[in-house]
Formats: structure tokens, C-alpha cells, sequence
């Protein structure tokens, strides 16, 4: 079996270019992003001088994964104010960009928020883009934090659950720190157990249609010196079956009231495999993640992405052919299902993990009472 095998040494250490983060030069405030659709063939970078660019780049997927569009929505509407566009237009746009991630919304909210109230107070633009900045700032500061308390939290279930350690986990999409604002939340997790002598193997689904577990997982284990092994999503049942998964870890974008989580298309089926297969699977989230005003998994949105995304593959050094800049696989006017999310119900989920705690039997009640100790924390 092909595979990567651990390593350290110089050439495996994380990447210097944060996936995120804000600019001062000369000529005006600016957002750099590096750019997720590039890799793992090259690190560019893009850069953002208004909310519309952030928006494409969001779309675009240059920028993604729930707690990274928090981030990026926040300094979204600081970017906005800075450069003196009105900033309730560019809010509700930033908001809309991407509907199941409720983490962008909640990004966008507290930005706004904060440049109102300093705006109501002083009357001062300066003053009230210098508080948009200032929350963004510290919302990015926050979720570095989670993410080394989630990976703590998760480890420590690991061990709980499969005590005697050499794990082997599965993941799906990507949950590193191209994700967040620290390490990631799911892969944090096996990050963890790597670095603890802990993790046997990391089983990495393709993620497809847009193969960010192979594009972008698969770099982030590598990078790291982690045990790790690429496999389509249609080989995990065979995985399963042969014995070879400990546990299913895996990231949320949304996480209703009753447990239910809605994550990239493919996890649903991953989490009736773990229940057949008596085997874990764990959702690592923030606590922003879980939005009490989505009441079940019926009431999350399912983004649908474009149909080139199924119908073309990318080939950067090929002639484009395709509609969207690819190459097609398909015959020409081929019909497209690619919703970007699927919705597991509570009943499939073991537990789940946030940076204030871990939920496990999953229930609207455990949920309520998680993110009621939250807020007592937060404004204690």
C-alpha cells in the first residue's frame, strides 16, 4: 500500500504563510489571503482591498472552512470601514457569500456590531473602523485558542474511548490550520495525537468534487511529518470493513439545536458506515459553530455549488475547455448534484467536541446547556 510515513526533520514543518491576515501598507488597508485553490502545486497569495474581492474569494473557495470565514467576514466588514464603503452593504453581502457556514455570519455580526456601537457613541468613522478592526482582531485571536483547547479536549476523549493509543483516523474535507486561526479543529485533534506518539495512521478521503482532503489535507499532514494515506471516498466502506478505521473525526459548518451537523458532502455516509462498523465519529467545532436559531438539520441551508465543479477537473498546464475552466469528463450538457454540505442526525454522531467542552449522547438539551455555560464564560 502507498502511503506517507512519518517524518521529521527541516523539510516537513508547517508553512510560514498564514492562511489569513491583515495589511497596512501606504496606499490603504488591505486583506491577504493565500489562495486554497493554488494548492498544493504553489503558495500565492491573493489580495483583498474591498468586500467584493473577499466575497469572490469566498465563493471561489480560495478562502474556506467554518471558523477561517468567521475570521474572514470580520475583517471583511473592518476592511470595509477602513476604506470607507458603507458598511451594512458590504455586511449583508459578506453574510450571504456562503449560507450553511454559520461561523461567517457570526464573523460578520460581531465586526458590525462593534463599529456600530463605536460609531453611536464618537460619531468618529476612524474611531468606529479602528473597533471593527479590533474585533476582528480579537476574534481571530479567540479562535487560535479554541483550536489548541479543541485539540486538547479531543485527544483526551481519544484516549477515553480507545485507551492504548496507536490511532487510526479517518477524516474528511480539511480541518487544519488552512481552516483556522490556530491548528484546525478536527485535524488539530490528530495533529495532537501525532505529537503525543499517538497516531498510527491518518486516513485522508479525497474529499471530491474538489479534493480538498487530497489537495489540502493530505499537504497539511505532509507538512507536518504525519503517518497519513490517501483514499477516494468511495474506498472508506472497504476500510471500514477490513478493520483498518479507530475513528471518524471531522469538522462542522453549522451544527443545529438538535445535534444535527451539516459539513462537506460526503460525511453523512461516513457517519452510517461508523455506526454499522461500531466505530467513533467525532464532530470538532467551535462553539460558534452551534446556532440555536436552526432548529434541526430540515432547517440548514445545503449550498449548491456549480455543476463544472462535477462535470470538469481542474488541470492547470492543460488547454481549457470546460465551461468552468477545466477539463470535461462529462458529455456536454451533463446535469450536475453537488450540493457543497450533507446533514448527519444527532442519533449517528458519538460526540461533540468544542473548545468548552464535549457533548456526548448528542442532544438538543446537552447542546443548550454547552452553549449556556459558554456565554456565562464569555461575559463572567
Amino acid at each position: 500500500m502507498a502511503d506517507q510515513h512519518a517524518q521529521t526533520g527541516e523539510d516537513h514543518r508547517p508553512t510560514e504563510i498564514p492562511a489569513i491576515r491583515w495589511e497596512e501598507p501606504p496606499e490603504g488597508p488591505v486583506l491577504v489571503l493565500l489562495d486554497q485553490t493554488r494548492l498544493p502545486a504553489e503558495e500565492v497569495e491573493l489580495v483583498c482591498t474591498d468586500a467584493s474581492a473577499l466575497v469572490e474569494a469566498i465563493r471561489s473557495l480560495a478562502v474556506r472552512g467554518a471558523p477561517l470565514l468567521g475570521i474572514a467576514g470580520a475583517y471583511g466588514v473592518a476592511l470595509a470601514a477602513a476604506r470607507g464603503f458603507d458598511v451594512d452593504e458590504a455586511a449583508a453581502v459578506l453574510a450571504g457569500a456562503r449560507p450553511t457556514a454559520v461561523n461567517l455570519a457570526v464573523g460578520v455580526r460581531r465586526a458590525r456590531s462593534a463599529h456600530r456601537a463605536e460609531f453611536a457613541k464618537s460619531g468618529d468613522s476612524e474611531l468606529a473602523a479602528r473597533a471593527a478592526l479590533d474585533a476582528a482582531k480579537r476574534l481571530h485571536q479567540e479562535d487560535a485558542e479554541a483550536s489548541a483547547r479543541m485539540a486538547e479536549r479531543g485527544l483526551a476523549l481519544l484516549d477515553e474511548l480507545l485507551p492504548g493509543g496507536g490511532h487510526r483516523i479517518l477524516t474528511h474535507c480539511n480541518t487544519g490550520a488552512l481552516v483556522s486561526g490556530g491548528e484546525g479543529t478536527a485535524f488539530a485533534v490528530a495533529l495532537a495525537a501525532h505529537r503525543a506518539g499517538q497516531l498510527r495512521r491518518l486516513w485522508v478521503d479525497e474529499t471530491r468534487p474538489l479534493l480538498q482532503g487530497a489537495r489540502l489535507t493530505a499537504y497539511e499532514a505532509a507538512r507536518n511529518g504525519m503517518a497519513y494515506t490517501l483514499l477516494t471516498d468511495n474506498a472508506a466502506g472497504s476500510l471500514f470493513a477490513a478493520g483498518e478505521v479507530d475513528a471518524v473525526l471531522i469538522g462542522a459548518d453549522r451544527i443545529a439545536a438538535d445535534g444535527s451537523v451539516a459539513n462537506k458532502v460526503g460525511s453523512y455516509p461516513l457517519a452510517v458506515l461508523a455506526r454499522y462498523h461500531h466505530v467513533p465519529f467525532i464532530v470538532v467545532a467551535p462553539i460558534t459553530t452551534v446556532d440555536p436559531d436552526t432548529a434541526d438539520g430540515a432547517s440548514i441551508e445545503v449550498e449548491q455549488r456549480p455543476g463544472y465543479e462535477v462535470t470538469e477537473v481542474a488541470a492547470p498546464h492543460a488547454p481549457v475547455t470546460g465551461a468552468g475552466g477545466g477539463i470535461p469528463v462529462a458529455p456536454l450538457g451533463t446535469q450536475a448534484y453537488n450540493p457543497a454540505f450533507d446533514v448527519t442526525p444527532p442519533e449517528l454522531v458519538t460526540a461533540i467536541v468544542t473548545e468548552e467542552g464535549a457533548v456526548s449522547p448528542v442532544t438538543a438539551e446537552a447542546l443548550a446547556e454547552l452553549c449556556a455555560r459558554s456565554r456565562q464564560v464569555t461575559t463572567g
